[in-house]
């Protein structure tokens, strides 16, 4: 062939070849993954176990599609009427999507269930379904009495789709199985066998396997002696795999529902598990899938998941199910910025109105929400705007659907001054580091089941800091490990050196731990301060301290009680109490909990909590005394703190004062219910709540002013924000 030609042939070809690879990038690029479904169930009632789809662009921040209701009916699908622990997978084609679910109404027992529902889908939004009674199916199994957690996954070799399980028959350990599914889905070819034989031949439950260079690697619960989750890593996915022993979870909580799920771009993998007494997940992040780091702080989500799984999609996939699922409001709600208090986001789909709130110090005059982009709709404006003028309009534009327009106001609020779940606070003022300190109860976990104490610090009381963990009751208390409530702090100051005593509830105890700095670290005195009900009381809690310097008397005293109100004389040494000094000093029926004592102008004022802090009426009473000890006379209108209805604060109690050094100037700091979500949580509401500061004033005789629970809080100390 003559050079010409060649020539002539190249040129003729160069655009088909160039045209080819285009298209082969173009096609590629659009089958990337680039968002995530995260399929669930949200609890134990029956319109929770059903199967409800939220998405993420990063894998990070999730939004319910369908305002967390449920995308398939479980009625329609399952034998009992419901279904949990779901479980979704991407087909080896690309295209088709398998998922397999627990067929179980946990109201029946958790050993009622007998089998599974199996899902198969072209699209992610049309499933076809059935269901496998592994009893009737399988004669052997006839005594099976569990058939938990089942996820599946391809086998290349057999080039068939495997699914596995746990499997508990009468009293035997649950162990975990595994079948191959027929070519519809909708059945298995062969009986189930066991997959994974742990030495002791304990209980295994929640089996999730991920492929990772050429191995096998089963994450697993175990139960009986030691409970968490374990690693077994095999090079066949049938057989062989060895016990890597030591659990991966990076929490001392009971877990499950272990699901891994690799990043879109490439940096790794997230290890989710279910923190199902604190009700709440745990998100980790690994590279090799050995070494775990907790990345709570970077997770958000705006519903409460039960057992679920994570899967890659594609925009085009993310835009479908949008299309069919998503919600302007939800679409809203899905914000980038960091300056947004993710758990204030108020949203009213009737009004259709938004508010953000953003941490101290945002500039307002030009600010962008960092609306989530997704495959599908259109947010404008999309450029930073001037919020100081007032709320601006955004239209949002879903595929398919009619646009709507919200009206967004981005507030410049304090209230709540820390960001996330804590209640009962108490503050103190630093000498030593010239700053204000505040010591919560670490909220937000089902039944008040928080272990850990940590600090926040502040120059200001409008910015915070996060001083971390300052007593752990697992690592750093003997005698209790578990409800770490309402501490109380004090600074003492003895020859020149500054000392902190940090008092605390554990298992309904009352203890105290030593410090030389108010951010610890913290050393238990090893044992309780107080552990049982003072002489004559029949009834209520040893829990809520506060901690009392009488500027008159030079004397310390404790306040503690639930139901009653007592005090006793602290001795010098301030981790034990003078015998004989403990006193009742319940000042009326009104009083709960929660007593805090301060000194002014002469007068010792009395502050406590009434009703229950999980009731939208928890609030703040007062009453006086000319001494430490009592006794307290209550004036005619002694409310001084309660809901706004109006507002939408509820639960406002529990609170400690802080005077500004040198000055009389006084704030009153308390929690109130989450807002805006916390009062259709119902009795949730009270273990997912937040703290506040408000002015605190005095009328000219003395007595309390009502202080008014405020959004927008206070200003700066020294400042005029």
């Amino acid at each position: 062939m003559s050079q010409n030609l060649l020539c002539k042939l190249f040129c003729f070809l160069l655009p088909l070849l160039v045209q080819a690879n285009c298209f082969a990038q173009k096609k590629q690029a659009n089958n990337a993954c680039s968002a995530y479904l995260f399929t669930y169930f949200t609890g134990n009632s029956k319109d929770e176990e059903a199967i409800r789809f939220a998405l993420s662009t990063d894998g990070y921040h999730f939004r319910a599609l369908n305002g967390n209701k449920p995308v398939i009916s479980s009625a329609a699908i399952s034998a009992t009427g419901g279904v949990r622990d779901p479980h979704i997978l991407r087909g080896a084609d690309g295209k088709t999507f398998y998922m397999v679910a627990t067929d179980m109404v946990s109201a029946n027992g958790w050993d009622s269930n007998r089998g599974m529902v199996l899902l198969k889908s072209t699209d992610l939004i049309n499933w076809k379904s059935a269901k496998v009674h592994v009893p009737t199916r399988f004669p052997a199994f006839a005594a099976v009495n569990r058939v938990w957690a089942p996820q599946t996954i391809y086998d290349a070799k057999t080039g068939k789709y495997m699914v596995y399980w746990s499997m508990r028959a009468g009293s035997d350990p649950d162990k975990i199985y595994y079948a191959y599914a027929n070519k519809d889905f909708t059945d298995f070819e062969s009986e189930p066998k066991q997959l994974f034989f742990k030495p002791d031949n304990g209980a295994t439950i929640d089996g999730d396997i991920v492929s990772k260079d050429g191995k096998f690697y089963l994450f697993f619960k175990t139960e009986g002696s030691g409970s968490g989750i374990k690693i077994a890593v095999s090079d066949k996915l049938t057989e062989g795999y060895v016990l890597k022993d030591k659990y991966v979870q990076q929490t001392p909580d009971p877990v499950e529902g272990a699901g891994v799920f690799k990043l879109n771009d490439g940096k790794g993998y997230i290890l989710m598990y279910d923190l199902y007494t604190k009700g709440k997940y745990q998100f980790t992040k690994t590279i090799d899938l050995e070494n775990f780091k907790v990345v709570d702080s970077e997770v958000s989500m705006n519903f409460h998941p039960r057992h679920g799984t994570v899967l890659p999609i594609t925009a085009q996939e993310q835009q479908a199910l949008i299309g069919k699922w998503g919600k302007a409001a939800d679409i809203l709600q899905n914000i980038g910025s960091k300056a947004i208090k993710q758990r204030n986001i108020a949203i009213d789909t009737v009004a259709k109105t938004l508010q953000l709130q953003v941490l101290p110090g945002s500039n307002l005059s030009s600010f962008n929400p960092q609306f989530a982009a997704m495959q599908g709709v259109k947010i404008l404006p999309s450029t930073p705007q001037n919020f100081t003028k007032g709320a601006v309009k955004y239209t949002v534009a879903i595929s398919g659907q009619k646009p709507q327009t919200y009206t967004v106001s981005v507030k410049d609020y304090h209230n709540a001054i820390l960001n996330g779940s804590y209640a009962d606070p108490d503050i103190i003022f630093s000498k030593k580091m010239g700053k204000y300190y505040l010591y919560p109860t670490s909220d937000g976990f089902t039944g008040w089941s928080g272990t850990y104490f940590k600090t926040f610090s502040s120059p200001d009381l409008v910015h915070w800091k996060d001083e971390g963990v300052i007593l752990d009751l697992a690592k750093d208390v003997s005698w209790a490990k578990k409800n770490a409530w309402a501490p109380t702090a004090i600074e003492k100051e003895v020859n020149g050196k500054f000392k902190y005593y940090f008092y605390f509830c554990a298992a309904q105890k009352i203890g105290v731990a030593v410090a030389d700095n108010p951010a610890g670290p913290f050393t238990d005195l090893g044992k309780p301060l107080i552990d049982k009900l003072p002489e004559g009381v029949k009834g209520g809690q040893q829990i809520d301290p506060a901690v009392f310097y009488d500027p008159q008397t030079r004397k310390n005293y404790i306040y503690w009680g639930n139901g009653y109100m007592a005090v006793a004389e602290l001795n010098d040494d301030m981790v034990s109490v003078k015998e004989g000094t403990t006193k009742i000093i319940t000042p009326d029926k009104t009083f709960r909990e929660g007593c805090y004592v301060i000194f002014r102008k002469g007068t010792y004022y009395f502050l406590w909590s009434e009703d229950d802090t999980r009731s939208p009426n928890y609030q703040v009473r007062y009453g006086t005394s000319t001494s430490a000890t009592g006794p307290i006379t209550i004036p005619a209108n002694n409310l001084i703190l309660s809901k706004d209805a109006a507002a939408g604060i509820y639960g406002t109690g529990h609170n400690s004062v802080i005077q500004v050094p040198g000055k009389d100037e006084w704030y009153i700091v308390y929690h109130r219910f989450t807002y805006p979500g916390g009062i259709n949580m119902g009795d949730a509401a009270g273990y997912n709540r937040e703290v506040c500061i408000d002015k605190l004033e005095f009328n000219a005789d003395g007595s309390i002013k009502p202080t008014a629970p405020t959004h927008k809080g206070i200003k700066p100390l020294g400042g005029n924000k």
